[in-house]
């Protein structure tokens, strides 16, 4: 789905359920201490709130999150007395992760997937470049699923970011003030990485926990 439509179809979501529960946009504004100028962006599918925002405004109106982000109305009806089944929920997926900006910023969201990792925690996808990591059968452009957190275990994939550059993906290891972020390649040419944190700061952004492909 492009970021377009996207922003198209959560505008539309919001706007129905804002009237149908006599919410405003100021009711927004105090909900996510956002500025008007941005709320009324969301209002008219110019911008798309991070999903903490989307949280707080799925919490003002009394609706999931998934009754925003969802294309309502290309929706079947249930059946009476039907329950909804949702084995799956949607994530983002990143094309790239850069110093200095959200995780979730909009120039960082090229699409959605679908994922059935739940447990409670926080996921995103992430678009591999690259083959610094095919010895494990992650390829370029294969997508990962990752869980958010700050600390993983050694030896486990980790999202890394690696002082001002943009994210690299590699297995993690830290001895003290030391960090190797080590590829599992077939190219020659990927080394290990290895680095200093008084030098050099290291921050985990997430631990791939799954990778796959996807047949275009």
């Amino acid at each position: 789905m492009e970021i377009n439509e996207t922003r198209e179809i959560f505008a539309r979501n919001l706007r129905r359920i804002a009237s149908e529960k006599q919410i405003t946009q100021s009711d927004i504004v105090s909900a996510t201490n956002c500025s008007s100028a941005t709320v009324s962006d969301w209002f008219n599918g110019k911008k798309y709130p991070r999903p903490n925002r989307m949280q707080r405004i799925a919490d003002t109106l009394g609706v999931c999150m998934s009754d925003l982000i969802e294309d309502q109305f290309s929706k079947s009806p249930l059946p009476k007395d039907a329950l909804p089944f949702n084995p799956t929920h949607r994530i983002p997926i990143l094309g790239r992760i850069s110093a200095g900006l959200p995780l979730y910023a909009e120039e960082h969201i090229e699409g959605w997937t679908y994922t059935e990792l739940n447990g409670g925690a926080e996921y995103f996808a992430l678009r591999v470049h690259g083959d610094s990591m095919d010895a494990l059968g992650i390829k370029d452009g294969y997508l990962v699923d990752v869980r958010r957190q700050d600390m993983v275990e050694n030896g486990e994939v980790a999202i890394v970011m690696v002082g001002d550059d943009e994210a690299t993906m590699k297995r993690f290891y830290q001895d003290g003030d030391t960090v190797t972020l080590m590829p599992q390649s077939t190219n020659p040419a990927h080394m290990p990485q290895i680095y200093n944190l008084k030098e050099t700061p290291i921050r985990v952004i997430g631990k791939v926990v799954k990778a796959e492909f996807q047949v275009l």
